[in-house]
């Protein structure tokens, strides 16, 4: 029987240039901004629940739904840019909690690493503005599917992978820079891809359950 799991890399993918043009769209009306969130949100949750071919039980639906509705009228408010910062570890938190089940259960240790991270990240992508040196984690998203080409049965997964990865940098290089911006969306982009990928190798390593 082939086992399936989360198309973890995908949902990062779909995170990165969703992120960067969230970035350069704050100067909008937040309440613009809440169904393209929503889409991304829902897409990313198709990522990590879809491939399984598995229900998700209702608590790891609310867990996974629930941080980006209580974030969400922070946005509206004005009162920070934490629903997007919340994006960078999405892709992860969803890995997690797919792995979570009764015989299985998430443990303090690790939320408090996934949050460690999480703050962490948020720096690297704040400062990854001046410092731009992990915006090249970008052109690290189309080797990472050509890797996956020399495992048997992961071809196909791998193919769809680089279409992807090959996509995500293109519409990051798209995304034009507003007159007057020092960052370019790729730079977001880059920090982006950095910060989710680090997050999710983290959250890849850690023991799954087989039930």
């Amino acid at each position: 029987m082939i086992r399936t799991a989360p198309w973890t890399f995908a949902a990062v993918c779909v995170m990165v240039p969703a992120l960067a043009g969230l970035v350069f769209s704050l100067a909008d009306p937040a309440i613009q901004l809440v169904p393209w969130y929503v889409a991304v949100y829902l897409l990313i949750k198709s990522c990590i629940f879809g491939p399984t071919r598995k229900m998700p039980s209702p608590r790891q639906v609310v867990a996974f739904l629930l941080p980006g509705a209580l974030l969400v009228p922070l946005a509206l408010l004005n009162l920070g840019w934490w629903a997007g910062g919340w994006l960078l570890g999405l892709p992860a938190w969803g890995l997690l909690l797919s792995r979570w089940t009764r015989q299985s259960p998430l443990r303090p240790v690790q939320l408090l690493k996934f949050l460690g991270l999480l703050v962490l990240g948020m720096l690297i992508f704040t400062f990854n503005v001046i410092y731009p040196f992990p915006s090249l984690g970008l052109f690290v998203l189309p080797v990472i599917p050509l890797v996956r080409f020399a495992y048997p049965g992961q071809r196909l997964q791998a193919a769809v992978e680089l279409l992807l990865a090959i996509a995500t940098v293109s519409i990051a290089f798209a995304i034009p820079t507003p007159e007057g911006s020092w960052s370019s969306p790729w730079t977001y982009a880059g920090g982006a891809a950095t910060v989710g990928l680090m997050i999710a190798f983290w959250a890849r390593g850690l023991p799954r359950s087989d039930t």
